[in-house]
């Protein structure tokens, strides 16, 4: 049985299905407020939506939960950052605040909307400084170059794993 993460931390349970997770096709819904997954199975298209939220001009997203999250190309936004801790892969639940590295805060994402550990940004040309806090800890990362169709990726990474205990998603 295949599990699926990505809206609001609920899981998608598709049964025994074969999946080609490297034909997965993504695209932003016409409403502007998801980006959808389709992915083929040996029974047919799968479809899992993920919440892509807004501030002001800013669109952004969290994704990377499993395979098919993991190997899915996703529209060209201009910053990916990859959330680490503890020797861990991935964590979740990190909140983070963007500040234009000549200016104040443009974005300010809450722990509960990242529910993966990439967090994709949207953002205009510009030099970016990121704070990311887990667990009460905070990282920063300065100086990120971000240009408009072209993804930066910037790994954050703690030295221990202080993320929240995920509850079990009964089945």
């Amino acid at each position: 049985m295949l599990m699926m993460g990505g809206l609001l931390g609920l899981s998608l349970s598709i049964g025994d299905v074969g999946i080609a997770a490297a034909g997965v096709v993504t695209r932003v819904l016409a409403s502007g407020d998801a980006i959808e997954l389709e992915i083929p199975t040996d029974i047919g298209p799968q479809k899992e939506v993920i919440p892509l939220f807004h501030s002001g001009t800013i669109r952004y997203f969290s994704a990377g939960i499993g395979q098919v999250e993991r190997e899915a190309t996703y529209p060209p936004f201009s910053l990916k950052l990859v959330f680490t801790a503890g020797g861990k892969p991935f964590v979740t639940g990190v909140g983070v605040a963007l500040r234009a590295a000549k200016g104040g805060t443009v974005l300010t994402v809450p722990a509960e909307q990242i529910t993966g550990p990439w967090l994709f940004i949207d953002l205009p040309d510009g030099t970016y400084d990121v704070v990311a806090t887990l667990g009460g800890h905070a990282q920063h990362a300065k100086g990120i170059k971000v240009k408009s169709g072209k993804v930066t990726t910037q790994h954050v990474r703690w030295a221990e794993d202080r993320s929240p205990h995920l509850v079990a998603q009964p089945e």
